[in-house]
């Protein structure tokens, strides 16, 4: 079973994309964990990404492409994967479609955890950090027992940058502009298939097992 997961940032698709791989014990792929893996053990293709990301530049579409198809012909990925964070572009969809029919496969399932943007934003500008002990909250889901204190530590919770509304939606639409073609281009493939991911994680998660059949 190879799975696509898409949706915007803070949708939760990182978070259901590890369930999934738990579930059906199959490895969760993200681009990240990839590119760390190789500059740490020194590979070729981590030297030639670690050039990239030296110079606060993204790494070319046809080598993260490499890396990503270098990881799923490990033996683990026999039974499937779960793919997080690539393809962000239709250019990387291609490059991932072409690379698989080289050894006759293709993917099986692109899931949508869809989510509309005033949601996120709210649902992440209720993020609260505590830059000291790296414990997270949420002022109305999970909140702290005294408001902007830490439980664990007792130091101040603040509102990092990244979960500003401001920043939130520059995010947002940088993914609406570059990733929302993806949606269309997997539902012209026939699969792709969306979850409503205003629901409860564990909802979610059903609606994704029922999706996948199993």
């Amino acid at each position: 079973m190879k799975i696509i997961m898409l949706g915007a940032p803070g949708a939760g698709k990182g978070t259901q994309a590890k369930q999934i791989a738990t579930k059906y014990e199959i490895p969760h792929i993200s681009t990240g964990d990839i590119f760390r893996a190789n500059i740490k053990n020194g590979t070729e293709l981590g030297k030639k990404a670690k050039e990239y990301m030296d110079q606060g530049l993204l790494v070319p579409d046809e080598l993260t492409c490499d890396l990503v198809m270098d990881r799923i012909s490990q033996d683990d990925c026999a039974n499937g994967f779960v793919l997080d964070g690539f393809p962000r572009t239709i250019p990387q969809a291609e490059a991932l479609d072409a690379a698989l029919a080289k050894i006759d496969a293709k993917m099986d399932f692109a899931i949508d955890v869809d989510v509309p943007d005033s949601h996120i934003v709210n649902r992440m500008s209720g993020r609260r950090a505590c830059l000291n002990c790296g414990a997270t909250y949420h002022i109305t889901a999970i909140p702290p027992k005294t408001e902007g204190i830490c439980d664990i530590c007792g130091k101040e919770l603040v509102l990092r940058d990244d979960d500003k509304p401001e920043t939130v939606q520059k995010r947002l639409d940088v993914y609406h502009d570059q990733t929302q073609p993806l949606i269309d281009y997997y539902q012209k493939q026939g699969i792709l298939k969306s979850v409503d991911g205003t629901m409860p994680m564990e909802d979610v998660f059903a609606g994704i097992v029922e999706i996948l059949g199993a």
